[in-house]
């Protein structure tokens, strides 16, 4: 083999090394940063992850909403009219948060269950229900008529 010829078989072996090096870099990363959603119905069956960042997505049940100090933490229950599940959220909720609306919730599972929030996204309009929550809840009122 000539040494030229040589040269370029060993770079371009190494631009396959590096390209592969930085496909497994982007796929790793993706992994680390996928969210997944989850209802109320799946968290309490134990389906979510415990200790990775999810969604959970459902109505706020009337009466469920409470602030147990002065402070900015907010305590409330979501359901999909099956199964409960209580989230706690420390910051300021959106303006359209309200009782009986539909939400999505990013945060985790801490270790009594409960869904420690750290972001809080509400509807923008009363015809609209996040994606996930209205296929969660179609799904639910669908199993619910067949039983």
């Amino acid at each position: 083999m000539k040494p030229a010829r040589k040269k370029r078989l060993i770079l371009i072996a190494i631009m396959v090394v590096g390209a592969g090096i930085a496909t497994g870099f982007a796929l790793k990363s993706f992994n680390e940063n996928l969210m997944y959603f989850f209802s109320t119905t799946d968290v309490t069956d134990g389906k979510a992850p415990k200790d990775a960042l999810f969604r959970l997505g459902g109505m706020v049940i009337k009466g469920s909403v409470e602030r147990p100090n002065d402070g900015m933490m907010v305590r409330f229950k979501l359901t999909d009219f099956s199964k409960e599940v209580t989230v706690e959220y420390t910051g300021i909720l959106p303006d359209l948060f309200r009782e009986g609306q539909g939400i999505v919730a990013h945060g985790k599972l801490n270790n009594k269950g409960v869904f420690i929030a750290e972001e809080v996204l509400a509807k923008h309009d009363e015809n609209y229900m996040p994606p996930e929550v209205r296929d969660s809840l179609k799904n639910k009122t669908i199993s619910s008529k067949g039983q």
